[in-house]
């Protein structure tokens, strides 16, 4: 196991464990991305997004650029949600303007049957960036891994891609549950084990991405995704070297169960801008931390109008207290068209509002 610099910063872990902090932590979904003009030239000296994602060099060049540009709290692995399923052999390959795509989709009763969880060996360029990473940090922040939720990698896997309506993934789950679940049950051994493994690798927290949630009905949802979610999380280790190692699920569009996902065993639940955040503090109590949840299309206004909905987001939360956690995020993923002077105005009224808020 490689030796990682001490941590100078832990006000996002501290703020996951919902322990004190001097000002709430920020970070951004996709903030290694294409709103950053040195994103967009290493890109293209990757040749292709898999050449870039296969790369530990290029992983760790991009996940830095982000820190290097702004006073952000964590940075994030640079990588994809569908590595795992890339590595069952479905063959991930990205169309230009298309988003992902697999060459083979798990619909029938023999390829739901042949499904396996990959050997992790298949997945050792994500690990090695994930150390090369935690290495180049230098402890200057903590690293984040990530994956997809069963549900949401499911939908790809099934439906071939992305999808709007989801109507053949939907399909199977109404009227073979049985094929469905064992789909979802592969998926998340994948998870579970892919998790650890970046944690083994040098990730100091882990974040479930369950972008596809909120397109399931209640009841649905409960039995097809968060139960899955709550298997990954009983199953990851908690403790590294002595350390704790928080886990934080995301479902977009999961407002509606916030409540039963706070008792799923994370330790946070990101929450998209669809929520007031002082309600969902009161809902959830001190039993979880809660992430998030600027809009992102607030970030293509002016400066001013972005201070001031980041003081109504932390208004809405609430002064910090003992036993709560907030770490500041938007409620999706950053759009590739923001002015990344804007992401500085925004980074600086958290970190600024925040320390006003603790001393007033």
């Amino acid at each position: 196991m490689p030796q990682f610099a001490p941590l100078q910063n832990d006000t996002f872990l501290r703020a996951l464990l919902r322990q004190p902090t001097d000002y709430t932590p920020v970070w951004l979904m996709r903030q290694a991305g294409r709103y950053l003009p040195e994103y967009r030239a290493t890109r293209k000296q990757a040749g292709s997004f898999m050449g870039l994602a296969k790369s530990p060099d290029f992983c760790t060049e991009v996940t830095l650029q982000p820190i290097d540009r702004y006073p952000l709290d964590a940075a994030i692995l640079f990588s994809d949600i569908l590595t795992v399923p890339d590595a069952m052999g479905l063959g991930l390959y990205f169309a230009d303007g298309e988003g992902p795509k697999f060459e083979r989709v798990v619909r029938s009763e023999a390829e739901v049957n042949a499904l396996r969880v990959p050997s992790m060996e298949s997945l050792d360029y994500v690990f090695n960036a994930v150390t090369q990473i935690r290495t180049a940090l230098n402890g200057r922040v903590p690293l984040i891994g990530f994956s997809g939720s069963p549900w949401t990698l499911a939908c790809y896997m099934v439906e071939g891609g992305g999808s709007r309506e989801f109507h053949t993934i939907k399909k199977m789950l109404y009227a073979r549950p049985d094929l469905m679940h064992r789909v979802l049950d592969v998926n998340a051994q994948a998870v579970t084990q892919y998790l650890n493994a970046q944690i083994d690798a040098g990730a100091q927290a882990v974040m479930i991405f369950d972008s596809w949630g909120g397109a399931l009905a209640d009841g649905a949802y409960q039995e097809f995704s968060l139960k899955y979610m709550q298997q990954i999380v009983s199953g990851l280790q908690r403790e590294k070297d002595g350390v704790r190692i928080p886990v934080i699920v995301f479902t977009k569009g999961g407002g509606l169960w916030l409540d039963e996902m706070a008792g799923i065993g994370a330790d946070a639940l990101g929450l998209d801008w669809t929520v007031n955040l002082g309600r969902a503090r009161a809902l959830v109590g001190d039993r979880v931390a809660l992430q998030g949840n600027l809009d992102p299309a607030i970030l293509f206004a002016e400066p001013e109008q972005i201070r001031a909905e980041v003081e109504r987001s932390l208004t809405a939360y609430g002064k910090p207290a003992a036993g709560h956690g907030h770490v500041f995020n938007l409620g999706h993923g950053i759009s590739q068209f923001t002015p990344p002077e804007s992401v500085s105005a925004m980074v600086e009224a958290v970190h600024s509002f925040s320390r006003q808020q603790r001393a007033g």
